[in-house]
Formats: C-alpha cells, sequence, structure tokens
C-alpha cells in the first residue's frame, strides 16, 4: 500500500511506469494467466438476493466470487457463520468486497461514536466471515468546503475508518468519483482523478489503504492503461466494470448512465483489465452498470447476461 514514507516516490511513480509500459508494449512475455477473481454483485444489476441466494446464483451463473450483505453476515451466529463458509468453499467460492458509505460530513462527537458502534461492528463482522476488503467511495464535489478543506477533513476521517480496518486485518479501497456532470455540479470540486486520490492515500499514510477501481470513472477521468500501470496489486482492493453510452461527449456522461461492460465498446475494456492483470491483480472484478437495462430483466435473464459479458472481458487479457 502507499505509505508517507514513500509519498514522493509513489505520487512522482508515473514516469517509470509509462517506461514500463513502453518496454511491455515492445513485446516482453507476461503470462497470460488470469488472477482476478469474476465477482458479482447482485445489487448493481438490479437482482434482488439473499445471502443463500447469492451463493447459488454465483455458482450456478461461473462467478467465482460475490459481494454479501454486511447486515446479513452481522446476523449470522458462529455455527451459522461456518456454515456459510463451508458452503462458499465447497462450491470454490470467495467473497468479493463489502462497500458502505461513509458519514464524513458528521461532526467530531457523531463520527466517534459511529466509528465506535457502526464500524468497528462491520470490522468484526468482516474478520469473521474472514473477508479483507472493504470499499467506500468519496462525493467528488462540496457546496460548502474548499478542496483544502475537504481534503483535510477526508485525511483525518479516513484515517480513523482505516486504523480500525488494519486492526481487524482489513484492506480499504477508496474509489474517486469520474464524471465532470459530478465533480462540477457544486462550487467546490474535490477528488476525481487516480493522482489526486493518491495524494489523500499518501497524506493518510496507511498500509492498508489502496484504490476501488471502476472503468467508469477511469474512463471519465481521462485515464488510460498507462495509469493503471502506475499501481502495485497491493494498491487495489476492489474493481468495478462498465460501459460508457454510446455518441454522449465524455463531460457529458451522467454516473447512473452505464452500460454493462462491451455493451458499445466506449470504454477500453481491454486496455484495462490487460493493465490491471500485468500489475497482478488477484483481488475481485465485478460489474456496476447503474442505470443500464439490464436491470430491469428477470433475475436469471441479468444473471446469465452479466456471467457471459464479464467472462467475454477477461478472455480479453493476453
Amino acid at each position: 500500500m502507499i505509505t508517507a514514507k514513500n509519498r514522493r516516490q509513489f505520487l512522482l511513480g508515473s514516469a517509470g511506469s509509462l517506461a514500463a509500459a513502453g518496454v511491455l508494449s515492445r513485446g516482453v512475455a507476461l503470462a497470460a494467466t488470469r488472477k482476478m477473481k469474476l465477482d458479482l454483485n447482485t445489487g448493481n444489476i438490479g437482482v434482488k438476493a439473499n445471502l443463500q441466494q447469492q451463493i447459488d446464483y454465483a455458482a450456478k451463473y461461473g462467478f467465482e466470487a460475490f459481494d454479501p450483505n454486511i447486515n446479513e453476515l452481522a446476523a449470522l451466529s458462529d455455527s451459522a457463520m461456518k456454515q456459510v463458509l463451508d458452503d462458499i468453499a465447497a462450491k470454490n467460492l470467495g467473497f468479493g468486497f463489502v462497500a458502505q458509505s461513509i458519514p464524513v460530513a458528521q461532526t467530531d462527537e457523531q463520527f466517534a461514536e459511529w466509528t465506535k458502534t457502526t464500524l468497528t461492528g462491520w470490522a468484526k463482522t468482516l474478520q469473521r466471515a474472514k473477508m479483507t476488503r472493504f470499499c467506500t467511495w468519496l462525493t467528488p464535489s462540496d457546496a460548502r468546503l474548499t478542496y483544502l478543506q475537504n481534503f483535510k477533513l477526508h485525511a483525518r476521517r479516513m484515517t480513523a475508518v482505516a486504523t480500525v480496518l488494519g486492526d481487524h486485518g482489513i484492506s480499504f479501497g477508496l474509489e474517486y468519483v469520474g464524471p465532470k456532470t459530478s465533480w462540477a455540479s457544486r462550487k467546490y470540486p474535490f477528488i476525481h482523478t487516480m493522482e489526486s486520490m493518491k495524494e489523500l492515500i499518501a497524506e493518510m499514510g496507511k498500509s492498508n489503504v489502496g484504490f476501488l477501481i471502476d472503468s467508469w470513472h477511469w474512463h471519465n477521468s481521462g485515464e488510460t492503461p498507462a495509469d493503471i500501470l502506475t499501481l502495485k496489486n497491493k494498491d487495489v482492493v476492489g474493481v468495478h466494470l462498465n460501459d460508457a453510452p454510446k455518441d454522449v461527449p465524455v463531460d457529458q456522461l451522467r454516473d447512473g448512465q452505464r452500460e454493462i461492460p462491451l455493451a458499445t465498446g466506449v470504454i477500453d475494456t481491454a486496455g484495462f483489465v490487460n493493465a490491471l492483470n500485468q500489475i497482478g491483480y488477484d483481488g475481485p472484478i465485478a460489474a456496476e452498470p447503474l442505470g443500464s437495462s439490464v436491470r430491469n430483466l428477470p433475475p436469471d435473464e441479468a444473471l446469465a447476461k452479466v456471467a457471459e459479458v464479464m467472462k467475454k472481458a477477461v478472455a480479453l487479457i493476453q
């Protein structure tokens, strides 16, 4: 993970990684073996499912992991948790990651209480379930706080979250939101690119902090495979995969109007997954097609469609 100690090297790492990308493009042989895991998040595709249904759906449609509901996990007794873990293992599945919002704007007293109760409860549940990945997203603009004020607030609050998660053996992934229609929607834009997120992660100085990378936000931020190559496997906690609608200028794309992976070819899916593979990413990769028509399909049709396109996406790895 990115630490304060190597902050300068990390922030200035793009040049070296771009050079590495050039070497790779000249034909250095790389193993095409895929380490990333096809991950099912039923909520992302509009399918309502409880924990047991998620397990069964993941196994039926050829996924390798799934994202559970944290509240369902928390409600399990130790014996019930063991049964779930045994079932998952018997079906050759694993957990993906849990993503939850963080109440950054609360008062210090409210946030301290939330950290002590809700966050610590989540962390204990994930530890019981042997899950090691937790993610959140950052709101990319603010009506009241300047960039620097917001940066200081997030550094303080996210460091507190990372500390609790780290004490329970959990990695913490941060997602930037890339569409201009999102970060320019209020008076003060905030973090909305990989480079600016690197600055926050470096400021936090916690070894268990990295990225939740979404191809949608990566595309909206004008990033390329070379940007992913500035990272290491340990810097990536989770991945979301999407496509964008055709014939919409990038600065007019809206966050709730995404497509399923490979639907249009607007997003460079091949470049995205190959770059992740080149850094040895071995974690979950899930579709998150918010607003896509797939979310209106009957459950089995939606699951079959998403499974098909996700398998096609990772088949692009060379």
